[in-house]
């Protein structure tokens, strides 16, 4: 498939263009800024790298595409709109090239709360929800827009992430939350995005992702 990486210098980004160029895919970097992008990962985007500020080359890196994947997001806890703002810029680039898939990173407190969670989870999940409101009303506020757009978007919201290594082994829920769901690697959250390109139950859904 050809496929386009937003926010590809970011820990889940690196980690979907390096799977992806693994499974044989054509790949295309936009980031923020260039230089973050190890070098390892340039010659892992043949197709290039763009800049997410130039929006005549982010219109191109689109344009054709099978699916459009993105990392970006806040680095810290006051995320402000930085994941609603640019994941628009996203969508606006995407619906002016009538390309369709569309899979970005959200977080499993955006979610619904299983109806059979521990209270032990829930009291965890409420502590962490006020520490990270803010990034959480962030990504309240994109996944708002991704259901008022036209494309064919999926949000996978892992609970707290880790440098863990690739194991393709963890649980999805469409619509949903894994109960009890504590944590996963970053790696393994890229593998979730990649195999959920193909699953028609997944479009225009979030899919909870944990171990």
């Amino acid at each position: 498939m050809r496929l386009t990486v937003f926010g590809a210098t970011g820990a889940v980004g690196q980690e979907i263009v390096r799977q992806a160029r693994t499974s044989g895919h054509q790949v295309t970097a936009v980031v923020r800024d260039p230089a973050r992008l190890p070098e390892g990962l340039r010659s892992a985007a043949p197709d290039g790298v763009v800049r997410l500020d130039d929006e005549a080359a982010v219109r191109a890196a689109v344009a054709g595409r099978d699916a459009v994947l993105s990392g970006l997001g806040t680095r810290g806890r006051k995320a402000g709109d930085v994941a609603e703002r640019l994941t628009r810029r996203v969508q606006a680039a995407m619906e002016a090239e009538g390309t369709r898939r569309l899979l970005v990173v959200s977080a499993a407190p955006v979610g619904p709360v299983p109806a059979d969670e521990p209270l032990l989870d829930r009291a965890v999940r409420s502590v962490i929800g006020a520490v990270l409101k803010e990034v959480y009303a962030d990504l309240t506020r994109m996944e708002a827009a991704l259901a008022a757009g036209a494309t064919d978007w999926t949000s996978v919201r892992p609970p707290k992430l880790t440098d863990g290594p690739l194991t393709g082994r963890y649980r999805t829920v469409v619509g949903g939350t894994p109960r009890s769901g504590r944590s996963i690697a970053r790696a393994d959250v890229a593998h979730a995005m990649l195999a959920l390109i193909d699953e028609p139950a997944a479009v225009k859904q979030g899919v909870g992702v944990a171990y």
